[in-house]
Protein backbone atom coordinates (compact mmCIF):
# COMPACT_ATOMS: atom_id res chain seq x y z
CA UNK A 1 0.00 0.00 0.00
CA UNK A 2 1.33 3.21 -1.15
CA UNK A 3 2.51 5.64 2.05
CA UNK A 4 3.53 8.83 1.59
CA UNK A 5 5.32 11.23 3.97
CA UNK A 6 6.64 14.99 3.65
CA UNK A 7 9.66 14.44 6.28
CA UNK A 8 11.33 17.65 6.12
CA UNK A 9 10.60 20.84 3.94
CA UNK A 10 12.44 24.25 4.60
CA UNK A 11 10.67 26.54 7.42
CA UNK A 12 9.28 29.71 6.33
CA UNK A 13 9.94 28.69 2.61
CA UNK A 14 7.34 31.17 1.25
CA UNK A 15 9.00 34.12 2.92
CA UNK A 16 12.66 32.99 2.08
CA UNK A 17 10.84 32.65 -1.85
CA UNK A 18 9.55 36.45 -1.17
CA UNK A 19 13.03 37.56 0.24
CA UNK A 20 14.74 36.01 -2.92
CA UNK A 21 12.49 37.29 -5.69
CA UNK A 22 12.21 40.84 -3.97
CA UNK A 23 15.97 41.42 -4.24
CA UNK A 24 16.33 40.68 -7.85
CA UNK A 25 13.66 43.56 -8.39
CA UNK A 26 15.32 45.82 -5.16
CA UNK A 27 18.70 47.99 -4.03
CA UNK A 28 17.88 46.82 -0.74
CA UNK A 29 21.00 45.09 1.44
CA UNK A 30 20.34 41.44 1.71
CA UNK A 31 20.58 42.15 5.85
CA UNK A 32 17.64 44.58 5.18
CA UNK A 33 15.55 42.23 2.92
CA UNK A 34 13.39 40.84 4.57
CA UNK A 35 12.12 43.87 6.38
CA UNK A 36 8.70 44.62 6.05
CA UNK A 37 7.20 41.21 4.49
CA UNK A 38 4.65 39.88 6.46
CA UNK A 39 1.90 37.41 5.92
CA UNK A 40 -0.12 39.12 3.44
CA UNK A 41 3.10 40.98 1.73
CA UNK A 42 4.13 37.29 1.13
CA UNK A 43 1.16 35.85 0.07
CA UNK A 44 0.22 38.74 -2.65
CA UNK A 45 4.37 38.62 -3.85
CA UNK A 46 3.89 34.80 -4.00
CA UNK A 47 0.61 34.94 -6.22
CA UNK A 48 2.54 37.25 -8.77
CA UNK A 49 5.41 35.04 -9.07
CA UNK A 50 3.27 31.91 -9.91
CA UNK A 51 1.01 33.80 -11.60
CA UNK A 52 3.81 35.02 -14.27
CA UNK A 53 5.93 32.04 -13.75
CA UNK A 54 8.88 33.38 -12.43
CA UNK A 55 10.25 29.92 -10.86
CA UNK A 56 14.17 30.40 -10.29
CA UNK A 57 13.51 32.05 -6.79
CA UNK A 58 11.81 29.06 -5.47
CA UNK A 59 14.25 26.87 -6.21
CA UNK A 60 15.50 27.97 -2.55
CA UNK A 61 13.25 25.79 -0.89
CA UNK A 62 13.09 22.09 -1.32
CA UNK A 63 11.00 19.12 0.12
CA UNK A 64 11.91 15.91 1.33
CA UNK A 65 9.60 12.57 0.72
CA UNK A 66 9.80 9.61 2.72
CA UNK A 67 7.94 6.40 0.08
CA UNK A 68 7.22 3.21 0.58
CA UNK A 69 4.87 0.54 -0.55
CA UNK A 70 5.93 1.26 -4.52
CA UNK A 71 7.60 -0.73 -7.30
CA UNK A 72 10.84 -0.78 -8.98
CA UNK A 73 8.58 0.16 -11.99
CA UNK A 74 7.51 3.19 -10.26
CA UNK A 75 11.06 4.40 -8.96
CA UNK A 76 12.46 3.46 -12.61
CA UNK A 77 10.17 6.43 -13.71
CA UNK A 78 10.88 8.52 -10.70
CA UNK A 79 14.77 8.81 -10.68
CA UNK A 80 14.62 10.23 -14.07
CA UNK A 81 13.71 13.36 -12.24
CA UNK A 82 17.42 14.26 -12.24
CA UNK A 83 17.60 17.74 -10.28
CA UNK A 84 17.25 15.55 -7.02
CA UNK A 85 18.98 13.30 -4.19
CA UNK A 86 17.35 9.74 -3.87
CA UNK A 87 18.03 7.10 -1.39
CA UNK A 88 16.40 3.65 -2.09
CA UNK A 89 16.76 0.53 -0.14
CA UNK A 90 19.23 -1.49 -2.24
CA UNK A 91 18.80 -4.92 -2.93
CA UNK A 92 22.11 -5.48 -2.60
CA UNK A 93 23.20 -5.36 0.68
CA UNK A 94 19.44 -5.85 1.94
CA UNK A 95 17.97 -9.79 2.14
CA UNK A 96 14.09 -10.02 0.60
CA UNK A 97 13.75 -13.43 1.80
CA UNK A 98 9.86 -13.03 1.53
CA UNK A 99 9.62 -9.74 -0.73
CA UNK A 100 6.69 -7.85 -0.80
CA UNK A 101 5.18 -6.36 -4.08
CA UNK A 102 3.02 -4.30 -5.69
CA UNK A 103 -0.03 -5.39 -7.81
CA UNK A 104 -1.45 -3.23 -10.82
CA UNK A 105 -5.12 -2.24 -10.28
CA UNK A 106 -6.29 -4.34 -13.86
CA UNK A 107 -4.82 -7.18 -12.18
CA UNK A 108 -5.87 -7.46 -8.48
CA UNK A 109 -9.67 -6.32 -10.21
CA UNK A 110 -9.28 -9.72 -12.34
CA UNK A 111 -9.68 -13.28 -10.65
CA UNK A 112 -7.59 -15.15 -13.04
CA UNK A 113 -5.08 -12.29 -13.40
CA UNK A 114 -4.42 -12.19 -10.20
CA UNK A 115 -3.55 -15.74 -9.12
CA UNK A 116 -1.45 -15.95 -12.16
CA UNK A 117 0.35 -12.82 -10.83
CA UNK A 118 0.63 -14.39 -7.30
CA UNK A 119 1.79 -17.40 -8.24
CA UNK A 120 4.70 -15.84 -10.33
CA UNK A 121 5.53 -14.06 -7.25
CA UNK A 122 5.53 -16.91 -4.86
CA UNK A 123 7.95 -18.45 -7.55
CA UNK A 124 10.41 -15.52 -8.00
CA UNK A 125 10.70 -15.80 -4.25
CA UNK A 126 11.89 -19.43 -4.06
CA UNK A 127 13.73 -19.06 -6.75
CA UNK A 128 15.32 -15.83 -5.16
CA UNK A 129 15.89 -17.92 -2.09
CA UNK A 130 17.22 -21.10 -3.71
CA UNK A 131 19.54 -19.10 -5.31
CA UNK A 132 20.82 -17.53 -2.45
CA UNK A 133 21.60 -20.95 -1.01
CA UNK A 134 23.38 -22.09 -3.46
CA UNK A 135 25.35 -18.82 -4.13
CA UNK A 136 26.17 -18.27 -0.42
CA UNK A 137 27.26 -22.49 -0.47
CA UNK A 138 29.91 -22.15 -3.03
CA UNK A 139 31.24 -18.57 -1.95
CA UNK A 140 31.79 -19.69 2.03
CA UNK A 141 33.65 -22.86 0.55
CA UNK A 142 35.84 -20.83 -1.64
CA UNK A 143 36.64 -18.22 1.21
CA UNK A 144 37.42 -20.66 4.06
CA UNK A 145 39.49 -22.65 1.60
CA UNK A 146 41.44 -18.88 1.14
CA UNK A 147 42.00 -18.95 4.62
CA UNK A 148 39.45 -16.29 5.77
CA UNK A 149 37.50 -16.32 9.32
CA UNK A 150 34.08 -18.61 9.20
CA UNK A 151 32.84 -15.18 10.74
CA UNK A 152 34.13 -13.31 7.59
CA UNK A 153 33.63 -15.56 4.99
CA UNK A 154 29.58 -15.89 5.81
CA UNK A 155 29.42 -11.81 5.65
CA UNK A 156 31.18 -11.70 2.36
CA UNK A 157 29.43 -14.98 0.99
CA UNK A 158 26.43 -13.95 1.76
CA UNK A 159 26.75 -10.69 0.46
CA UNK A 160 27.53 -11.65 -2.94
CA UNK A 161 24.88 -14.54 -2.75
CA UNK A 162 22.55 -11.55 -2.55
CA UNK A 163 24.23 -9.21 -4.94
CA UNK A 164 23.65 -11.72 -7.87
CA UNK A 165 20.65 -13.71 -6.76
CA UNK A 166 18.49 -10.05 -7.13
CA UNK A 167 18.77 -10.38 -11.00
CA UNK A 168 15.77 -12.57 -10.38
CA UNK A 169 13.21 -10.04 -8.75
CA UNK A 170 10.47 -8.57 -11.05
CA UNK A 171 9.62 -5.05 -11.45
CA UNK A 172 6.54 -5.64 -9.34
CA UNK A 173 8.98 -6.11 -6.07
CA UNK A 174 8.32 -3.85 -3.66
CA UNK A 175 10.50 -0.57 -2.73
CA UNK A 176 11.25 1.74 0.18
CA UNK A 177 12.82 5.26 -1.13
CA UNK A 178 13.79 9.07 0.43
CA UNK A 179 14.08 11.78 -1.66
CA UNK A 180 14.22 15.59 -1.69
CA UNK A 181 13.40 18.50 -4.77
CA UNK A 182 13.45 21.67 -4.66
CA UNK A 183 9.78 23.03 -5.60
CA UNK A 184 10.87 24.78 -9.04
CA UNK A 185 11.46 20.51 -9.41
CA UNK A 186 8.28 19.40 -7.94
CA UNK A 187 6.21 22.23 -10.18
CA UNK A 188 7.68 20.45 -13.10
CA UNK A 189 7.18 16.90 -11.76
CA UNK A 190 3.83 17.58 -11.16
CA UNK A 191 3.24 19.13 -13.98
CA UNK A 192 4.14 15.63 -15.88
CA UNK A 193 3.16 13.00 -13.33
CA UNK A 194 -0.31 14.21 -12.07
CA UNK A 195 -1.71 14.03 -15.93
CA UNK A 196 -4.29 11.63 -16.51
CA UNK A 197 -1.72 10.16 -19.17
CA UNK A 198 1.01 9.34 -16.49
CA UNK A 199 1.37 5.81 -15.74
CA UNK A 200 -0.66 5.58 -12.83
CA UNK A 201 1.48 4.01 -10.13
CA UNK A 202 3.73 7.44 -10.46
CA UNK A 203 0.52 9.61 -10.83
CA UNK A 204 -0.98 8.27 -7.54
CA UNK A 205 2.53 9.06 -5.62
CA UNK A 206 2.22 12.52 -7.31
CA UNK A 207 -0.69 13.35 -6.87
CA UNK A 208 -0.62 12.66 -2.92
CA UNK A 209 2.80 14.39 -3.08
CA UNK A 210 1.07 17.20 -3.90
CA UNK A 211 -1.30 16.98 -1.30
CA UNK A 212 1.64 16.94 1.44
CA UNK A 213 2.96 20.43 0.17
CA UNK A 214 0.35 22.14 -0.54
CA UNK A 215 -0.82 22.10 3.47
CA UNK A 216 2.21 23.59 3.86
CA UNK A 217 2.44 26.19 1.26
CA UNK A 218 -0.60 26.75 -0.20
CA UNK A 219 0.51 29.72 -1.95
CA UNK A 220 3.46 28.68 -4.00
CA UNK A 221 1.72 25.40 -4.96
CA UNK A 222 -1.61 26.73 -6.10
CA UNK A 223 -1.61 26.34 -9.39
CA UNK A 224 -0.32 23.40 -9.61
CA UNK A 225 -1.73 19.97 -11.52
CA UNK A 226 -1.11 18.68 -14.94
CA UNK A 227 -0.03 21.34 -17.78
CA UNK A 228 -3.53 21.66 -18.85
CA UNK A 229 -4.96 23.30 -15.42
CA UNK A 230 -2.95 26.73 -16.50
CA UNK A 231 -3.51 26.30 -19.97
CA UNK A 232 -4.22 24.11 -22.88
CA UNK A 233 -3.82 20.48 -22.75
CA UNK A 234 0.11 19.87 -23.81
CA UNK A 235 -0.38 16.15 -25.08
CA UNK A 236 -2.01 17.21 -28.33
CA UNK A 237 -3.44 14.76 -30.13
CA UNK A 238 -2.86 12.44 -26.93
CA UNK A 239 -5.07 13.87 -24.66
CA UNK A 240 -7.37 12.25 -22.26
CA UNK A 241 -10.17 14.36 -23.32
CA UNK A 242 -11.37 15.18 -19.76
CA UNK A 243 -10.09 18.95 -19.47
CA UNK A 244 -12.96 19.94 -17.62
CA UNK A 245 -12.89 17.89 -14.88
CA UNK A 246 -9.15 17.27 -14.08
CA UNK A 247 -9.52 21.18 -13.67
CA UNK A 248 -12.04 20.95 -11.43
CA UNK A 249 -10.30 18.55 -9.49
CA UNK A 250 -7.00 19.91 -9.20
CA UNK A 251 -8.02 23.47 -8.46
CA UNK A 252 -10.73 22.00 -6.26
CA UNK A 253 -8.08 21.08 -3.54
CA UNK A 254 -7.91 17.51 -5.07
CA UNK A 255 -10.60 15.94 -2.14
Amino acid sequence: MLKVKLLRYTPEGEKLVASAAKLCYSSTGIEEIEEGLNEENVESFLNMLVDLGHESPIEHISFTFGVEGVSRTLTHQLVRHRIASYSQQSQRYVKLSNFEYIIPPSIEQDKEAKKIFIEAMEKDTQYYNDLVDILYEKHFKKYIEDGLSPKKAKNKAEKEAIEDARYIFPNACETKIIFTMNARTLLNFFKLRTCNRAQWEIRNLSIEMLKCVKEVYPNLFKNSGPGCVRGTCPEGTMTCGDIVNVRKRFKGGLK
